[in-house]
């Protein structure tokens, strides 16, 4: 059999995308990202709780056993028999259709310390099954063996009026959703809850407790119910629980507490969301009985919308949108997990969620990482071809080849060295080469040290522009300082030349200031940086003057102005220039050079 593989030349972009399906999937399918999931479902419920409540149509009554209830009894919770029977006996007259009680029975008769202590409690059995079912809780010791009742309570009730007082409790000590296969190897327990459903005709499956239903807001105290049975008040009993779902447990603020997404207790504050279990219990039978609980999202829509997460990798972005876009992805999962809870489906969207930032995120580290490669390799290939000036304007994007003209103020700088010519016809063309180098090393390090742009280099001349592309509020202050260094520089490489029997070189420079034309010049497929106009060709004549004028600098009387008329110039007066009016112009001392 044939496998398809991903060749070796596929674009690396393309095979990046399989990268971030690879991860998408192993979180889809893994619960690495279950910890996010269950603090987002929380988040959600609450807010849904808050502000998108559902309406209960079958409300579950709670007879609390609070602390009130606890100072006012005088025995202990064990010896409680003639209140229970007396709440059993209550529930005759009322008729709910359901009675759960979240106590757990005596597992012996205390007649031995009251008698007639045992009798109390059957007879409100015996009363109240004749017109309800009735459930008892009953819970596991530290083996997982069931806690016994006394046989007597037990045989007042059929076989399936018993369930168990466990719920699955999530990794994080939350009780979240209801399953009854809690036995070994998945077998059924049956629970409280499961059972009261059963009573009522609704077959308990596994799923999530749905919070949208509200926080209980209230409960009847037991005492109160024993109160209204003394003073038979028949039409009150009947109100408060004719025909609903009962549930009777502790609700002290300190007893039986499991945590929860939400407050259930509507009447308690403060606690953080810590509740009485018999309130996760009446949660989970509200919900059975008022639609049903939670289901969760099918593995495969996960599996698909973490695919479609992965494509996101196919939008190369820059930082802003990369950002902005993730941050919308993420509201709009986050809203779709809203919406899918509020519809009764849980649908963890925390893979999908990482997903989308490894997709968006990796994209734009890829093309990030490839900008940094591409910039460091034309700045190896054409780093010594072009100014760093406009290197760095070309890496930045800001340079191409249909640059529009600019008019920009610059200074211009011409160099040229004297009697090369004839120096080099008595030279190896290799030893001219090498020497020129050596010379245009120079000239170039503090032309570019000082920001400037170097334009070309022609035989053994060259032209160089101060502000542009990078403008400079006063262009002749580099410029000119480029200039002092060059001549500074001058005499150490005389002195090396001469060390190796060559003759030393004499360079004129030229420099002036004002308008001039800057951007590409020359066709689409060749062009150059370059600045036209008449402050380039006075430049340049202005060089040709050095020769004339004895001194290596001659620059424009603007120039020097701009400069502050440095101590290193001395004015020349007007000079005559090829093709254009007489010049103003200073030159360098030659004490200086010396």
């Amino acid at each position: 059999m044939k496998t398809a593989q991903v060749s070796s030349d596929t674009p690396r972009p393309v095979r990046g995308i399989f990268l971030i399906i690879g991860i998408g999937l192993f979180l889809a399918a893994t619960n690495i990202a279950d910890s996010l999931d269950l603090t987002m479902l929380d988040n959600l419920h609450r807010m849904l709780a808050e502000r998108f409540p559902k309406p209960v149509k079958t409300p579950v009554v709670i007879v609390g056993i609070d602390d009130a209830t606890i100072q006012s009894y005088p025995e202990p919770l064990a010896l409680w028999h003639a209140h229970l029977g007396k709440f059993f006996k209550a529930m005759a007259v009322a008729k709910p259709s359901v009675v759960g009680v979240d106590l757990v029975l005596p597992s012996r008769s205390f007649d031995a310390l009251v008698p007639g202590l045992d009798r109390q409690l059957l007879e409100g059995l015996a009363a109240a099954r004749v017109s309800t079912r009735i459930v008892l809780g009953l819970t596991t010791d530290g083996d997982g063996k069931p806690r016994e009742i006394h046989a007597p309570f037990l045989a007042m009730l059929p076989r399936d009026a018993i369930g168990y007082l466990l719920l699955p409790i999530d990794g994080d000590n939350v009780v979240r959703r209801f399953n009854e296969h809690l036995g070994r190897d998945g077998q059924i327990v049956p629970t409280l809850v499961g059972q009261m459903a059963r009573a009522l005709g609704v077959v308990p499956v596994a799923g999530w407790i749905d919070y949208a239903y509200g926080a209980q807001k209230d409960y009847i105290p037991l005492p109160e119910v024993e109160r209204w049975v003394a003073m038979g008040d028949v039409a009150r009993l009947q109100a408060a629980f004719s025909g609903r779902p009962v549930l009777i447990g502790n609700v002290a603020r300190f007893e039986d507490r499991l945590h929860q997404p939400v407050n259930l207790a509507g009447w308690e504050t403060g606690n953080g969301r810590s509740v009485s279990g018999v309130l996760v219990q009446a949660q989970i039978l509200k919900a059975m009985l008022n639609g049903g609980l939670l289901r969760s999202a099918p593995r495969w829509l996960l599996i698909i919308v973490t695919l479609l997460a992965a494509l996101c990798w196919l939008l190369p972005l820059r930082l802003p949108g990369t950002i902005a876009a993730i941050a919308l992805a993420w509201l709009g999962l986050y809203a779709a997990a809203g919406l899918a809870l509020h519809a009764g489906i849980v649908f963890p969207v925390a893979a999908v969620m990482i997903t989308v930032a490894l997709a968006f995120g990796g994209r734009w580290l890829f093309n990030t990482m490839a900008d940094l490669r591409e910039r460091r390799r034309l700045r190896e290939v054409f780093g010594s071809y072009v100014s760093p000036q406009l290197m760095q304007e070309i890496l930045a994007g800001r340079m191409s080849g249909d640059l529009e003209p600019d008019v920009r103020n610059v200074t211009i700088m011409f160099v040229d060295l004297r009697g090369f010519t004839r120096l080099s016809e008595s030279m190896a063309p290799r030893d001219v080469i090498a020497i020129l180098n050596r010379y245009f090393e120079h000239v170039a390090n503090a032309i570019h040290s000082e920001g400037g742009t170097l334009n070309s280099i022609m035989g053994d001349g060259l032209m160089a522009i101060f502000g542009a592309p990078k403008p400079m509020n006063n262009s002749c202050k580099p410029a000119f300082a480029a200039a002092r260094a060059i001549l500074t520089l001058m005499p150490s490489l005389n002195a090396e030349l001469e060390r190796e029997g060559k003759q030393a070189l004499a360079v004129g420079i030229g420099l002036n200031v004002g308008e001039a034309v800057v951007g590409n010049v020359g066709s689409k497929t060749r062009h150059d940086y370059s600045a036209i106009g008449d402050t380039t060709n006075v430049a340049s004549r202005l060089e040709g003057l050095t020769k004339v004028l004895g001194t290596p600098l001659v620059c424009a009387q603007s120039v020097a102005a701009a400069l502050g008329f440095p101590p290193e110039l001395v004015s020349l007066g007007m000079q005559s220039i090829s093709g254009h009016a007489p010049v103003d112009v200073y030159g360098w001392r030659e004490a200086i050079v010396k």
